[in-house]
């Protein structure tokens, strides 16, 4: 069928684009000029780049969790449909924007608009991601591999990542500093969402 396209080459191609996102990650973090070294000496021209590398980190362990519900989708994933298809391409759209935007904010960290474009960023890879997810319900259907329980917990994780966001870009608006923090809501959710799903996968094989 024409609207039918194979799994390895797709969820090859996704496996290249974020691993590229994440190396371009630190190509965006420029060696400090000879003159910067000089006058600041080599601590105070990298503690300049502290920005930078916040950025880096936290984006690099954001895309390695993206990665992550990427694969744990992808094994559910048992053909490619024209709308899955491109559900996968924008979500690589994003991931690909993701360095730039993050060295945007990196660079104007106090600027809360570019703050708010770097969590619009991450808002968006988080929704289609989650559209990913439910369409593969809808579409496929519940197969012995893919039950409920996992599509509820796929679904929680999915929810928790663009929410975490949405609610950051609303908290811009409040207290622009706290909102620079506020992703770290986003990896305690995660890990006790983990927490819970692997006690009931525990007590269903019991």
């Amino acid at each position: 069928m024409i609207n039918r396209f194979p799994n390895d080459r797709i969820n090859n191609f996704c496996d290249a684009v974020f691993a590229i996102a994440m190396t371009l990650l630190i190509l965006e973090i420029k060696i400090p000029a000879p003159n910067i070294v000089n006058d600041l000496g080599t601590w105070g021209a990298l503690k300049k780049l502290t920005p930078n590398f916040a950025g880096f980190i936290v984006s690099f362990l954001v895309i390695a969790l993206y990665w992550r519900a990427h694969l744990s989708l992808a094994q559910f994933i048992k053909v490619y449909d024209s709308k899955m298809l491109w559900l996968t391409i924008f979500l690589l759209f994003f991931i690909v924007l993701l360095p730039f935007s993050t060295a945007f904010y990196s660079t104007y960290p106090n600027y809360n608009n570019t703050f708010i474009f770097y969590c619009i960023n991450l808002l968006f890879i988080g929704l289609f991601n989650h559209w990913m997810i439910r369409y593969l319900k809808k579409s496929r259907g519940l197969d012995e591999m893919f039950t409920q329980q996992v599509f509820s917990y796929l679904q929680i994780r999915a929810m928790s990542n663009w929410l975490v966001w949405l609610a950051t870009i609303i908290w811009v608006f409040i207290e622009p500093l706290s909102a620079r923090f506020l992703f770290i809501l986003l990896f305690l959710i995660l890990s006790i969402v983990e927490r819970r799903y692997k006690k009931r996968v525990e007590a269903a094989a019991k």
